[in-house]
């Protein structure tokens, strides 16, 4: 009977919890509200209080949690190392066989030179320039280089990013030269089909994929390469310059290896010949040969 009555005296008590919880959290938020606006440094200092009391018990519980998550980080890398060293694998195979079929085409060609008695072309001469300016609007594409007339900048040289043009230069400083890129509206790029060997013009207006124009009705699809051709004495052969992008209602676009935003340091080349636009002045003859060996130079140096 005791054992009874103590078991239901504790289920009327829980009972009466159940049913006056809500009010009673309600009153001991009012309260803590009451009693942080009358000591805010009582508040605090107990805030802290308990904070520092539940910090190392949080440090445990969150050590598993990190631990855990450093395994799936460690098992989603290692997946996605498998996979790109499969990638790797394959392209590696093809760059082999071009290698190898590069290798044949280097050995034959020379074997041809020397049959026909090819006189070779001069190497052409460059200095390198930081972009020092962005100076394009919605009316024209052009961008500042750090060099000009001192260092042997001229009108109409090539102006390359690694080994794929971008433009020539329009204008030299004593100090500075503005480089007009091939999608200014006032560029006129003559150009070629590399594998057809069709010749065209690349036209810039100002968007981010120039025009080829005057192409005499010879096939293009899209992914066909784009070279500079020797026409006009503007440029040497071969250089590359992008890809046909589209061919829509007869316009062909041309994407551009080398997009303006990733400019940062150019290249400009002076390869002997007449350019685009008419040389102000003699090239410098102090400027270092376009693929000299950097360490034959500096052991001239030394």
């Amino acid at each position: 009977m005791k054992q009874s009555g103590a078991v239901g005296r504790f289920a009327t008590l829980r009972l009466l919890a159940q049913r006056f919880a809500f009010v009673s959290l309600v009153v001991a938020a009012v309260a803590l509200m009451i009693v942080g606006k009358a000591d805010v440094l009582l508040v605090e200092r107990t805030r802290t209080l308990v904070a520092d009391a539940l910090a190392p018990v949080l440090d445990v519980m969150s050590r598993p949690a990190a631990s855990i998550a450093e395994v799936v980080d460690s098992v989603r890398e290692l997946a996605s190392l498998r996979a790109e060293n499969v990638r790797l694998r394959a392209e590696n195979a093809r760059l082999m066989h071009w290698q190898t079929v590069a290798r044949r085409l280097e050995a034959e060609t020379s074997v041809l030179h020397d049959q026909l008695n090819v006189i070779p072309d001069p190497d052409p001469s460059f200095v390198t320039a930081r972009v020092i300016g962005d100076v394009g609007s919605a009316f024209g594409h052009s961008m500042l280089l750090g060099a000009g007339n001192r260092d042997g900048v001229r009108k109409g040289l090539a102006v390359l990013s690694g080994e794929v043009l971008v433009g020539h230069v329009a204008e030299v400083g004593e100090r500075s030269s503005r480089l007009l890129l091939l999608t200014d509206i006032n560029a006129r790029i003559p150009v070629m089909l590399e594998a057809s060997r069709t010749r065209a013009i690349l036209a810039g207006d100002n968007r981010e994929r120039p025009k080829l124009n005057y192409l005499a009705g010879a096939p293009v699809a899209a992914g066909d390469r784009v070279v500079t051709s020797s026409s006009g004495a503007a440029f040497p052969p071969g250089i590359p310059i992008g890809v046909v992008g589209s061919v829509t209602d007869g316009i062909i676009r041309v994407e551009p290896f080398v997009r303006r935003h990733e400019l940062e340091f150019v290249t400009v080349v002076d390869y002997g010949l007449g350019g685009i636009l008419p040389f102000d002045k003699p090239p410098v003859p102090e400027r270092r040969r376009r693929g000299a060996p950097v360490a034959a130079a500096a052991g001239a140096e030394n």
